[in-house]
């Protein structure tokens, strides 16, 4: 608790002082900024595309949004792409560190357990999350390929609808203009990886192809990896731009040991050892994602968008748990098909000051396939699971950006959806309908009122919803009654100031209530769900961003987040007002960029995050709490050729990623993190 405090005493004085001055006569007139109409915070190079034409952009969202930019990410020393979100401020990493099931990112107080997957992820505006709300495809993406990250947190973006309860992700990779980029990494456990990416853009084509290979040896005995992915895009446009088209295509293959779970006593102790009865543990994943993309304005004040994809998931995974159980396999194969189109009119309004109305629809369907073995060193001994389902999810919404002067803009927006499908237990022959969870209405509204030049005030309110995910979602014996969905409704407000041009930051206060939240067994082998019951979570966020000079770089943000259990259900009554298990209390993330001289940048940085309980009933203690510093130094050996150091953990500290299963296990499951780590990459843009 020390550092948080220690960094408590950093912030907030530089927040109030930022406000305090933010808010004074001499302040307001010498301010030299930007008119501050939106909630969103940019770190690192972002192009800003104009608002003239296409969909609404994302920072008309008016929530939470933090776009992080290419730049930033390119060079982060990380084994997969989730990892990168260690900068976006407010964003928790659970760290599996379980081969192909490395881990994932969660926000908003809800924990990344798999249990509630909240956040919806989106690769190129592509949804991208599996049936259980997973998000294995951001695999699939290597940092060199990403053009800018954005992150959406809170209740109020009508533009989604499955999974965005907490919010939402895209990753958007490059697209366009003329490069060579070659990038090469070695470093601590053998890792080796190569990035290699091109563009090519004409006057009507562009073209953009990217390859990358990893293998990694590990940390953790019996922990080897080894990855790679191939993506390429086609964009035309004619001579007079009246339309663009364009098709999208990305593989991606993984083979990883899995080291397994230790108990407590063994992870302190001897962190990188692996069980004998994991010797054989394993997964394999293929993924593809194919998307074409249409967009074009069909009046001066009226524009069109339109897409459609596939995305193909193929998962299979050996696993033992603990000492007593039997080894499972689990074969996962997923197709889903969809198409999301928009259509956008931004007339010209005499009495407002400007004035745009979007509506927007979107349907997937999914053919799923779940299968679970008891096996012995991946030889199976008897089938424990074999269900075939349909999922299928149609949506629309509609929402206005008005602008009735200047400094005021209001949003309102209205979302409906509708799921249906069917469920086929193979094993038994039997067939059952998905719950009638009818239309789910979702009505919003966000407020940005700007007066100053300096600082906006901003105010959002929404709801969204959760329904169960595989077997959970249909009437399944015992259960033989629809389910209503879960109603997640939520609030925030904040400030963004921006007092002078080298200081910027946000401070937000949210909360979120759900009625009937869901909670997936995860160890379960029929795939039910538990009923959590009348859950709130509510926090603040803090971020600052200092730019004090030309050479010098500094963020800092800070998130206390809480999550209680208002109403349990029936089957789990002493989790009434208890926390919901994994999420801890506070998060935070700072560092600094130096540029020292022309050619070397140096960095240091560093994230950390407190204690959480591993269960709703909170009696087997708290865990997960660390602090990790990094250090990274780049060097320009000329205009194309840049060599770096990056290293990870600086101190060695031991953190772990710790699971308790109530419905088996003895005691608690403890996955150790990476210790110290030297990273030295080579990169080539020529």
């Amino acid at each position: 608790m020390p550092v948080f405090r220690n960094t408590a005493r950093v912030v907030l004085p530089v927040l109030v002082l930022s406000c305090v001055s933010s808010l004074s006569p001499l302040s307001r007139a010498i301010a030299q900024t930007l008119s501050s109409d939106n909630s969103t915070l940019t770190l690192g190079a972002v192009t800003v595309s104009g608002s003239s034409s296409g969909p609404l952009a994302t920072r008309s969202v008016l929530s939470s949004v933090d776009i992080l930019g290419g730049d930033i990410v390119e060079k982060m020393p990380v084994a997969y792409s989730w990892e990168l979100f260690r900068r976006a401020p407010g964003v928790m990493l659970t760290e599996f560190n379980q081969g192909t099931t490395s881990g994932k990112l969660s926000f908003r107080g809800f924990n990344g357990e798999g249990e509630v997957n909240a956040v919806k992820l989106l690769i190129d505006g592509i949804p991208s999350n599996t049936n259980d709300g997973n998000m294995p495809f951001i695999d699939s993406v290597f940092p060199m390929d990403i053009d800018s990250i954005e992150v959406v947190r809170g209740t109020s973006d009508p533009r989604y609808g499955l999974n965005n309860i907490a919010g939402n992700v895209n990753i958007n990779t490059r697209t366009g203009g003329d490069y060579n980029k070659v990038r090469l990494r070695y470093g601590s456990f053998n890792t080796r990886e190569v990035q290699l990416a091109k563009g090519i853009e004409t006057s009507n084509w562009t073209q953009n192809y990217f390859f990358a290979r990893q293998q990694v040896d590990g940390y953790r005995d019996h922990a080897d990896t080894e990855r790679y992915s191939f993506a390429g895009k086609w964009f035309y446009t004619p001579d007079d731009g009246s339309f663009r088209l364009g098709l999208s295509a990305r593989h991606y293959e993984s083979e990883a040991q899995e080291a397994g779970y230790l108990t407590e006593d063994d992870a302190r102790h001897h962190p990188r050892m692996s069980n004998d009865y994991n010797a054989t543990d394993k997964g394999t994943r293929r993924m593809n994602q194919v998307s074409l993309h249409f967009d074009t304005d069909l009046a001066d004040t009226l524009s069109w968008s339109a897409r459609t994809y596939l995305n193909t998931f193929d998962d299979r995974r050996w696993t033992q748990y603990w000492r007593t159980s039997s080894q499972q396999e689990r074969d996962t194969y997923e197709d889903q098909y969809g198409a999301i189109t928009s259509l956008t009119w931004r007339p010209r309004v005499d009495w407002l000051h400007a004035f745009a109305l979007e509506g927007g629809s979107d349907v997937q369907k999914q053919q799923n396939r779940s299968e679970r073995y008891r096996t012995a060193q991946r030889v199976r001994q008897a089938q424990t699971r074999d269900q075939d389902f349909d999922f299928n999810t149609v949506g629309a919404y509609v929402q206005a950006e008005i602008e009735p002067v200047e400094s005021l803009k209001i949003v309102p927006a209205w979302r409906v959806d509708r799921i249906s499908g069917d469920f086929t237990n193979r094993m038994t022959g039997q067939d059952y309908d998905i719950n009638d969870y009818g239309l789910i209405r979702q009505p919003k509204l966000s407020i940005v009122y700007s007066p100053w030049t300096f600082a906006s005030v901003y105010a959002n309110w929404g709801r969204t919803f959760q329904v169960g995910t595989g077997a959970a979602s249909y009437k399944v014996p015992p259960r033989n009654e629809d389910l209503d969905p879960s109603i997640n409704e939520g609030w925030e407000t904040g400030v963004k100031f921006t007092p002078a041009r080298w200081i910027d930051g946000r401070v937000a206060y949210w909360r979120q209530d759900a009625s009937g939240e869901v909670s997936r067994r995860l160890n379960d082998p029929s795939g039910e769900s538990d009923n959590v019951g009348e859950t709130r979570r509510w926090g603040y966020d803090l971020q600052v961003n200092l730019h004090p000079d030309e050479r010098t770089e500094v963020w800092m943000s800070y998130s206390w987040q809480y999550s209680k259990i208002l109403e349990p259900s029936s089957a789990l009554p002493g989790s009434k007002g208890k926390e919901i298990d994994h999420v801890p209390h506070h998060l935070w993330n700072t560092g600094i960029s130096y540029q020292a001289t022309p050619a070397l940048q140096l960095t240091a940085w560093a994230n950390g995050q407190t204690n959480y309980y591993l269960e709703r009933e909170n009696t087997q203690g708290t865990y997960g709490g660390y602090v990790l510093m990094n250090l990274g130094a780049t060097y320009t050996l000329s205009e194309s050729v840049s060599v770096d150091v990056q290293l990870k953990n600086l101190t060695n500290r031991y953190y772990e990623y710790v699971w308790y299963d109530p419905d088996g296990a003895d005691a608690s499951l403890h996955s150790p993190g990476d210790g110290r780590a030297l990273y030295a990459g080579l990169t080539v843009d020529f």
